[in-house]
């Protein structure tokens, strides 16, 4: 047998990955993983099929079709105010993930250090130790997961090179709030830390809250890498569709990685897409919507055995069982899927050291019928 020296010898298969094969064998209803099950627009189906059609099923341009870019542009220059230049500042990527390891390889090498805040999405740290960074990461908890920016500061040395930022945050549902971001524009100040942003979740936001996304910021905006995601924009998270906005001088890097990773991404869904996307009720709407299905799915679970936690934005419910009894996380997610036929990821999964503060995460962008279902089988707990 040829031996082979693993990059990432700790890291296993994902625990969506053990979460929906689990809920696949005993026939449970699968809250884990953070998709629809529910179809997107008709609309946006015929316009893909329709560029399919008119014969677009040739290479993009590397950094993306130039209506899309413009689009994009637009719409980030409208919301936030931001100044992003569609030529050299916004790339399309196959998907949000992409467009954050993208990211991180454009600027991390051996030795530096990446400050991520946990719980957090199971991409990140991998990613950095691939490029050979180091992981510095702040532990939040429940119930609000609030950021304590000077124990932040002391995570600090010569070796900091990157803070990663997700908000609307997955999986917690908080959000960064304008204390935050006056926290970390002085944090940042006089230095040449950059920040890569998370955003994919922006529009999933709710009770009229504003998204502080870092282009409203200047401050930030000039030292940040932006991913979004039209996957969780447009209820398509099979279609891995996204995009990076960065300044120029980012961005330059950031496409030199990317047209030695995919160059380019599927044209037809781009050309549909930016025809969908003339209409910005599209996703001017989504706060509404989720915020429906969020009251709703809240509603519910408020009659079972659980303690809701805050959620502020996302499509992710985390409730605490701590009250019941001291499983650990992993064993009640697997004992609510076995016994109670309702699949959910233990929260411990998105530490590092797998911190187990007897939380687990629900995904309620489902239809509401699946959502009822689901909470019958909790009931039973």
């Amino acid at each position: 047998m040829i031996s082979i020296h693993s990059k990432l010898p700790t890291v296993g298969t994902t625990i969506f990955t053990v979460m929906s094969k689990l809920a696949e064998e005993h026939n449970a209803i699968n809250l884990s993983q953070g998709f629809p099950d529910y179809d997107c627009d008709p609309k946006l189906v015929d316009f893909v099929a329709d560029a399919m059609k008119k014969g677009f099923n040739q290479y993009a341009p590397m950094p993306g079709l130039q209506s899309l870019r413009e689009l994009i542009a637009e719409k980030a220059n409208t919301l936030y105010d931001a100044d992003y230049n569609p030529d050299t500042e916004v790339t399309v990527t196959a998907g949000g993930t992409q467009a954050i390891f993208t990211a991180l390889s454009s600027c991390i090498t051996a030795g530096d250090e990446v400050i991520i805040f946990e719980p957090t999405y199971d991409s990140y740290a991998p990613a950095i130790k691939l490029l050979g960074g180091l992981v510095k990461p702040y532990e939040m908890v429940p119930p609000d997961y609030e950021i304590d920016w000077e124990m932040v500061k002391k995570l600090f040395t010569v070796n900091t090179k990157m803070i990663i930022l997700n908000s609307p945050h997955n999986p917690t549902g908080s959000i960064l709030t304008e204390k935050d971001i006056k926290a970390l524009i002085k944090l940042t100040k006089n230095t040449d830390i950059l920040i890569l942003s998370d955003e994919v979740y922006e529009h999933i936001i709710f009770d009229g809250i504003k998204h502080h996304s870092l282009a409203l910021y200047p401050e930030l905006r000039d030292r940040s890498f932006i991913a979004a995601s039209f996957g969780k924009l447009l209820h398509t998270t099979g279609w891995k569709l996204g995009y990076c906005l960065a300044p120029a001088n980012l961005m330059k890097e950031f496409r030199k990685v990317h047209q030695f990773n995919v160059f380019s991404v599927n044209t037809p869904m781009q050309v549909g897409v930016a025809n969908y996307l003339k209409d910005p009720e599209t996703y001017n709407g989504l706060p509404e919507f989720f915020q429906e299905k969020r009251d709703f799915f809240r509603s519910l679970l408020g009659e079972t055995k659980f303690k809701l936690l805050p959620c502020h934005g996302s499509y992710f419910q985390c409730v605490s069982y701590a009250h019941l009894n001291d499983e650990k996380d992993t064993d009640m997610a697997q004992k609510l899927v076995r016994e109670n036929g309702v699949a959910s990821i233990p929260v411990s999964a998105f530490y590092i050291r797998k911190t187990d503060h007897k939380v687990l995460r629900f995904c309620f962008a489902k239809k509401h019928e699946t959502l009822e279902k689901a909470v019958e089988g909790l009931m039973k707990l």
